[in-house]
């Protein structure tokens, strides 16, 4: 094995570097729990407060415009139930019909709960994490079918009787959503936040509850029973996740295997041993070591791996077969060839058998970072090619949730002709400001900062100008999507989160894990399938 080539930039700072830079600052001095420049786990302590033009502190330096009327737009679209706020709507656009854009969706409420957390002001996650925790305990069914009591809720609504002056919560599990889905990656970002909440506070009270343990070993219960599987990864349904909609990912795609290692790390640091905790703890470990190594090992492609799939060869039998999935070359998309540069890399969106979809998808690959799923040297590539394809992934406004788009006979075969994913729209290869926040994550924990740094320049010159949208239209992302929300809540709190993690690194602590050196074997490439 070679090691993967990158492309490190003139001003790259290590993620040490920048640290050891801020503690020099008295604002930071306070960090008590550092006790190594290395340690992600040191990098957050109760006691910090963000100053990056928040309603705390406003007077290190002359903030950008958007940032206070961003924090007013987050408040505004706070939820109550019984006089406490348990979450933030998904859009307040007054010019459109609200559909299901009134309800506090739990993936869209995670970057509003770590801008909370950043700010000081923990009360309003704890809140949502014990209410989906209530809610998670109701049974839910879809016609006669029972769903995994482990199921978590896409969303939920607060109903208000100002005559009975009583107030009703209302879950969604996928019964009420487009295509029926439940979705698989509520339960994921419920643990994920649920560590960035003990993180930020120091208290692992709320944690260490028995309803929350008990819930996360609902959720694991899930992922982690025995069945017919022959890959660690999971298999799930087509609109399982942030893309709810038709798209092709079915199988297994890189945004839940992303978030399913990182839940399971998240996990890991929270179950008590004690009881139930120590068995779901050694089937967490068994199948991170199997994870990692699946990931890395067969979704990574650059330069190397996909010379290597170009010249396979077809129909092997035995376990010494290199092709393992039986991928056919000529099913390597043309566009590929000219998008993958020399340096850099990525993990593709799914492998299955006979099949590798080998379009790049902004979630899976930045929380690949973020829980160091991808090793140094993958991470490192990955932020080689934002850099070497910055027209294309990033384009106008930040950022494309995948690329390239699907078109013409192949849109109408994979989206069944979906007139909202139509080619460069929406989640066909559409522009997705919140994902501004996992994109500055990773330049921090990559010790790229400067390629965040001209991400945020690019959103402030537009972003609140043109309302907030959800998400921008066209190949360079040029346009107000067709039929995208206006302030909508989580290009909010996305835009807060980066300009909070860019100021003040270590909130990185939040949502960042440093790599686990027990997991072997450490591949330091990954992009051989040979035996």
């Amino acid at each position: 094995m070679h090691p993967i080539e990158t492309n490190r930039s003139l001003d790259e700072r290590s993620l040490s570097d920048i640290i050891s830079a801020n503690l020099h600052s008295p604002r930071l001095r306070s960090l008590e729990t550092v006790k190594s420049s290395e340690s992600l786990e040191g990098l957050i302590s109760p006691s910090i407060r963000s100053s990056v033009g928040t309603p705390r502190d406003r007077h290190n330096f002359e903030p950008h415009p958007m940032i206070g009327d961003a924090w007013d737009a987050l408040r505004r679209s706070l939820v109550f139930f019984r006089n406490k706020p348990v979450g933030t709507i998904a859009a307040m656009d007054p010019t459109e019909d609200s559909l299901n854009y009134n309800q506090v969706f739990v993936r869209d409420f995670v970057p509003s709960a770590l801008a909370f957390l950043m700010n000081g002001e923990p009360e309003i996650v704890k809140n949502f994490l014990l209410k989906t925790l209530r809610l998670q305990a109701i049974e839910k069914r879809i016609d006669c079918f029972t769903l995994g009591e482990g199921v978590m809720p896409a969303s939920f609504k607060v109903l208000h009787d100002p005559l009975r002056k009583t107030d009703t919560m209302i879950a969604d599990f996928g019964e009420s959503a487009i295509g029926r889905v439940a979705p698989v990656d509520s339960g994921f970002w419920w643990i994920i936040l649920l560590r960035a909440y003990v993180k930020s506070t120091g208290d692992h009270s709320l944690a260490d509850m028995p309803d929350c343990q008990r819930g996360m070993r609902l959720i694991l219960t899930l992922c982690l029973s025995d069945g017919f599987d022959t890959f660690p990864t999971l298999l799930c349904a087509d609109g399982c996740c942030m893309i709810d909609r038709r798209m092709g990912i079915y199988g297994y795609p890189i945004e839940i295997q992303s978030l399913f290692f990182m839940a399971l790390r998240s996990a890991k640091s929270l179950l008590k041993p004690e009881g139930e905790g120590k068995e779901f703890l050694e089937r967490i470990d068994k199948r991170l070591q199997a994870l990692s190594y699946h990931i890395r090992e067969y979704f990574w492609l650059d330069h190397t791996q996909l010379n290597n799939i170009y010249r396979y060869k077809t129909e092997e039998y035995s376990h010494t077969a290199v092709n393992k999935f039986n991928v056919i070359p000529d099913s390597i998309p043309h566009w590929i060839f000219d998008f993958l540069p020399m340096n850099g890399g990525y993990f593709i969106g799914n492998v299955s058998p006979a099949r590798m979809d080998f379009r790049w998808f902004a979630i899976g690959n930045c929380m690949a970072i973020l829980s160091s799923l991808a090793t140094p040297d993958q991470a490192s590539a990955i932020m080689d090619l934002f850099e070497e394809r910055w027209e294309e992934l990033v384009g106008d406004m930040p950022l494309k949730v995948s690329y390239p788009a699907l078109e013409g006979h192949e849109w109408e075969i994979v989206t069944g002709c979906d007139p909202k994913n139509t080619r460069w729209s929406y989640h066909n290869a559409g522009s997705w400001p919140v994902i501004l926040w996992m994109l500055t994550a990773a330049c921090i924990k990559t010790g790229r900062p400067q390629i965040a740094r001209r991400a945020i320049e690019q959103v402030e010159q537009r972003l609140s100008k043109d309302g907030w949208p959800e998400y921008y239209d066209g190949k360079a992302g040029r346009y107000i999507g067709k039929q995208a929300r206006k302030f909508q809540t989580w290009s909010i709190a996305g835009y807060l989160v980066a300009k909070m993690m860019l100021e003040d690194p270590s909130h990185l602590g939040l949502i960042g894990l440093e790599e686990d050196k027990k997991m072997k074997p450490a591949l330091t490439r990954s992009a051989s399938w040979t035996a």
